[in-house]
């Protein structure tokens, strides 16, 4: 079997890897090709093109765009003049809708790994996205729900983090690792992984872990940060607000960090799944530019945006978002996790039952409904012959 695959950032690699994978201890002789990242290389994808191609996606500059362009449309002709059994567009929309619907237009099977987030906003997408795949695989069980009100066929496989993270974390051995005090109350400082949210949230993270520390001299600080550039920005706004805070600055291993802390403050995106997964006390901030915030107020279509409130249906941690984020307010959910344990344990509880929910053996499932899609293709092919 030869299945195209597309995979962008790292997220998309790590996905890709592990449904590629599940998929070989299935059929040994499965081969793949198309964009990918390291770990799917390790796995024996035959990369056209580096995923790091598509990490540039939603950026306006015309010089990338054509680029994309001309990726897109060389690997669509290579796959229509050898079509292969199957196609999985994993995450990155803006790039992989379009390739797949030229694919199913020439009765290549596709299958989307990740849902967009049209049941946030963009709403008037599905047409699209319905007319693109044979097939939408799902994270969550709320996206699936919705597609199947909209009458999109969809499968829910879980979430593979939810597979790696253990159902409880270690956080005395996580601090020794880091070689963070272990007597102390740790907050963790997380205010995003690209230069945008750094630069709009690095001081009031900074502010608010000082007016933290005025309430509660004995805190210790940790932030971990995925690039040297990101880590800079912190560090700026550290010095000119609060050189002399008691912080830790680490590079990468930001899963470690929250498994440390006693309470995480940070971004809204992903980490917030994790920091779920390892049952951590959360305060989401996030800012945009004003243009950006008033459009996204005009699309959103859904109360909540961070994906642990999300998930439990109820605003259960604090969002703070736009001209409320303020180092005071900041500072005041903090400091109100450690001053109310009941609260914590409560919080702690539920995230553990939805961990068990996404807990699905995300890979094999997504493996079984990927393959599925051929299967089905297969036959009715052989039906459409007889």
């Amino acid at each position: 079997m030869r299945i195209g695959i597309v995979a962008g950032e790292a997220s998309g690699d790590l996905l890709g890897a592990g449904l590629m994978q599940a998929i070989k201890r299935r059929l040994p002789e499965a081969r793949f090709e198309g964009i990918a990242g390291p770990k799917m290389i390790e796995q024996g994808c035959d990369a056209l093109y580096p995923s790091e191609k598509l990490a540039v996606m939603g950026l306006i500059g015309i010089g990338q765009y054509m680029e994309l362009r001309s990726i897109r449309a060389g690997l669509a002709r290579k796959l229509i003049n050898d079509p292969p059994d199957l196609f999985i567009g994993i995450d990155a929309p803006d790039f992989n809708i379009g390739l797949e619907t030229r694919l199913r237009k020439r009765n290549i099977p596709t299958v989307h790994y990740v849902s967009p987030s049209v049941w946030a906003w963009r709403q008037y997408r599905l047409p699209k996205i319905a007319r693109a795949i044979d097939l939408m695989v799902t994270l969550f069980p709320f996206e699936a729900e919705f597609y199947e009100e909209h009458n999109v066929p969809v499968r829910f496989v879980g979430h593979p983090l939810a597979d790696m993270i253990p159902l409880q974390s270690d956080s005395q051995a996580a601090r020794a690792a880091l070689g963070l005090p272990l007597d102390k109350q740790i907050i963790a400082l997380l205010p995003g992984s690209r230069m945008g949210e750094v630069s709009r949230l690095s001081d009031y993270f900074v502010q608010a872990a000082a007016c933290s520390l005025e309430q509660r001299p004995g805190l210790h600080f940790v932030a971990p940060f995925a690039n040297r550039e990101t880590r800079a920005l912190f560090e700026q706004a550290l010095q000119a607000s609060a050189p002399h805070l008691p912080i830790t600055v680490i590079d990468g291993q930001s899963r470690e960090a929250m498994a440390a802390a006693d309470v995480v403050l940070l971004a809204s995106g992903t980490a917030t799944l994790e920091g779920m997964l390892l049952k951590k006390p959360m305060v989401v901030a996030y800012r945009l530019k004003p243009f950006s915030y008033w459009l996204a107020m005009q699309l959103l279509k859904v109360d909540n945006y961070s994906l642990p409130n999300l998930l439990l249906g109820k605003r259960l941690i604090p969002e703070i978002i736009q001209d409320e984020v303020t180092p005071e307010r900041l500072s005041q959910a903090v400091l109100a996790y450690l001053d109310d344990p009941r609260k914590v344990a409560d919080l702690q509880q539920q995230f553990t039952e939805v961990h068990h929910a996404l807990r699905q053996n995300a890979s094999k499932k997504a493996a079984d409904a990927v393959l599925s899609v051929v299967e089905r293709a297969r036959y009715q092919g052989n039906s459409t012959a007889k």
